[in-house]
């Protein structure tokens, strides 16, 4: 088997620079309502501020992992989230399978075919889901060949069965019905191998009963989901959440529910022995994206078990 990033010790990410970031499209019911709460001079991406910001998340991945920068071809305005580009299976051992995103949303159709490129390039075997489904923000891995998969509005539960018979996978399907939870790590969080960040309101008690066959749930409220505790990633020992409350001060409104976010994430790492990091990424906010929608692993062997 030839070798790709994934064999690396270290762990490995893809992100893509945000030259081409734009919220001119209006593709998901965040980025409706802070078009409304904006200015409209203040609503469209600041590009020094985004670039800013990318680079202090970029900066930090980049000084405990290997980080590879997508290039930016073509015309997308959400090209920088990658996580929806597709998902690397890392329950194949004997070699490198990417499967590569069919997205529902019509500003970014064409993303998956210049992915395509950019990992054959790296040596991965990549692989064309039949299916509406986008990418690992949909599909959580936990541990061995079992994952978790949201289906409902950007994908479609087909793609699912399809991977559980070409690939070997065993996918616990959930439901995702909140138009505000659009994606799966809108909702859920896999922290560890056997740890799942979630709300347990959000879902039946099947699809809650499957998950605890395989993890520990950490069962949080409901409103602070929204409010993106889940939209993390962990690399080592550190939980990454996006917060603007650094930069923010009392009177602003949106600063208690940020307090009681930043709050959240904190007990939930120290309960589980990690360090929380926070970055402002508030003009990706304007897109209705969180840090999660930033980065795509291409290796897991960081995210180790929690119990």
């Amino acid at each position: 088997m030839a070798e790709t990033p994934s064999q690396l010790a270290t762990p490995c990410y893809v992100m893509s620079y945000p030259h081409t970031l734009s919220n001119e499209v209006l593709n998901n019911v965040w980025m409706v309502e802070k078009s409304k709460e904006y200015d409209p001079e203040e609503f469209p991406i600041n590009k020094p501020n985004s670039y800013r910001q990318f680079q202090d998340l970029y900066n930090f991945i980049a000084s405990a992992s290997m980080v590879y920068l997508m290039p930016s071809a073509g015309n997308f305005q959400d090209r920088v989230y990658v996580a929806n580009l597709g998902i690397y299976l890392p329950h194949i051992k004997n070699a490198n399978h990417i499967i590569m995103a069919n997205f529902k949303s019509e500003p970014r159709v064409g993303e998956e075919k210049e992915g395509k490129k950019f990992f054959e390039m790296m040596g991965y075997e990549v692989h064309d889901c039949p299916y509406h489904w986008e990418g690992e923000a949909d599909l959580k891995y936990l541990s061995g060949s079992t994952y978790i998969g949201g289906y409902g509005q950007r994908t479609d539960k087909r793609a699912y069965e399809w991977m559980a018979d070409k690939f070997d996978m065993n996918i616990i399907p959930v439901g995702m019905l909140n138009e505000h939870l659009y994606h799966l790590d809108c909702s859920i969080f896999p922290i560890g191998s056997d740890t799942v960040v979630t709300c347990a309101e959000l879902f039946t008690r099947e699809e809650i009963r499957s998950i605890e066959n395989y993890a520990q749930i950490i069962d949080v409220d409901k409103d602070v989901i929204k409010d993106c505790v889940t939209n993390s990633v962990r690399m080592r020992g550190i939980v990454m959440c996006g917060s603007d409350l650094m930069d923010s001060v009392r009177s602003d409104p949106w600063y208690e529910k940020e307090k009681i976010k930043v709050e959240t994430v904190e007990k939930i790492c120290f309960k589980l022995g990690l360090e929380p990091a926070f970055f402002n990424l508030s003009e990706f906010d304007k897109s209705g994206a969180a840090l999660s929608c930033l980065v795509m692993r291409l290796n897991y062997n960081d995210v180790t078990s929690l119990r």
